[in-house]
């Protein structure tokens, strides 16, 4: 048989599977996963009328899947999972890229003060005024290492001031404080989470989402420390970071200042302000929401992850679920590479702050896209 040429094979290919070949399908809750793919359903048809920018907009056939879901009874015997099981093909994400891997992110609550007073002196900015998109949102992490935002001038685009430039006053005087927290490592890490519930004295709370960014690359500051030698591997966690950021704050500015990028929030106003937002401002599902990269995989799609290395969450048991890729991340990049979503508070912390573990996704594409990409690879030359 004639080998097909190499120039010619996709780096990342989508390569058809049985419900069957899925660790653990049988003893998951579909029914859970479908709640979470319908939540997301009222964002997806306004994505795909185009009455917003959106980056990729998700396809007619998954659209058109919402209205059938929405008819199901999730809580009937096996309905849940004759849905998925009738209307999606799963496919092995088969490519020779970076292995998989799973990390976790949660919605911190973090005590603050809508007033610069006290030991509340750090503030947490808006979105700035003459802050543009070069990307839409859900491109940010699909994009490379060049500019995603930027600030424009009356002579064009120029890039805005990095994380050391804003924390050294260069959004000062601007009104853009919209809260104020302890610590510059608390708004460092509700900026790499991208939400937050911020608690105040009098009791009351304020839900904030991210709203645009910087547009400098993401560096990974836990990387940073390991590559330099100034923390071991297996030390590096979230809690671990942050009580070392926090022990010597001149050190762990300069550290931060290593990640140029500085994320921006506001109100979560309404009905909004009862969930955190994923991108499109979907409502997030704990355990069941994956930020994933849109370079390869479409916002809205059911996406099978298995992990058998990560217990901590399934009680010792494999983690094998059914999740919805309803979220992106600036450091979410690549075929194989999730975020989960593990909810608010302390006890999500500690489960996200734990996870970083090895993967596999199997992607549920609608029946009509799978066919599409059947006929398509049935008709890519096949070299000499």
């Amino acid at each position: 048989m004639a080998k097909p040429d190499v120039a010619t094979v996709p780096a990342v290919q989508m390569v058809p599977a049985l419900f069957s070949d899925l660790p653990g399908w049988a003893g998951d809750d579909q029914g859970a996963a479908l709640t979470a793919f319908r939540a997301s359903c009222n964002r997806l048809r306004v994505i795909a009328r185009g009455t917003v920018e959106a980056g990729k907009e998700p396809s007619a056939a998954l659209v058109a899947l919402c209205a059938e879901a929405e008819q199901v009874a999730v809580k009937a015997a096996g309905a849940a999972r004759a849905f998925f099981e009738e209307n999606f093909v799963p496919h092995r994400v088969a490519h020779n890229l970076k292995p998989g891997l799973l990390t976790g992110y949660y919605e911190p609550e973090i005590a603050g003060s809508r007033r610069a007073e006290g030991k509340f002196r750090v503030p947490v900015y808006k979105r700035p005024p003459d802050l543009v998109n070069l990307v839409d949102e859900s491109e940010r992490g699909a994009k490379g290492p060049g500019l995603t935002h930027a600030r424009q001038t009356a002579a064009g685009v120029v890039p805005f001031p990095t994380r050391q430039e804003i924390e050294l006053g260069a959004l000062e005087g601007q009104g853009l404080e919209l809260v104020w927290l302890e610590s510059p490592v608390d708004v460092f890490f509700l900026q790499v989470q991208g939400s937050g519930k911020i608690k105040f004295a009098d009791g009351s709370t304020m839900r904030i989402s991210y709203d645009g960014k910087n547009g400098h690359p993401y560096t990974s500051i836990g990387k940073y420390l390991i590559d330099n030698q100034i923390m071991p591997a297996d030390r590096v966690s979230m809690r671990a970071l942050a009580n070392w950021l926090k022990a010597d704050v001149e050190r762990g500015r300069q550290v931060m200042w290593q990640n140029q990028s500085y994320v921006f929030f506001r109100t979560n106003r309404g009905a909004e302000a009862a969930h955190a937002l994923g991108v499109w401002e979907i409502p997030l599902t704990p355990g069941r929401s994956l930020a994933v990269d849109t370079a390869f995989h479409a916002i809205g799609l059911p996406v099978y992850v298995v992990a058998p290395t990560l217990t901590h969450v399934s009680k010792g048991r494999a983690f094998q679920r059914l999740m919805v890729a309803h979220d992106v991340g600036s450091a979410i990049k690549g075929p194989e590479r999730g975020d989960i979503y593990f909810g608010s508070g302390e006890a999500a912390g500690k489960l996200a702050g734990n996870t970083k573990h090895s993967g596999n996704l199997f992607v549920l594409l609608p029946k009509a896209e799978s066919l599409k990409l059947e006929q398509a690879a049935l008709s890519r030359p096949t070299g000499k």
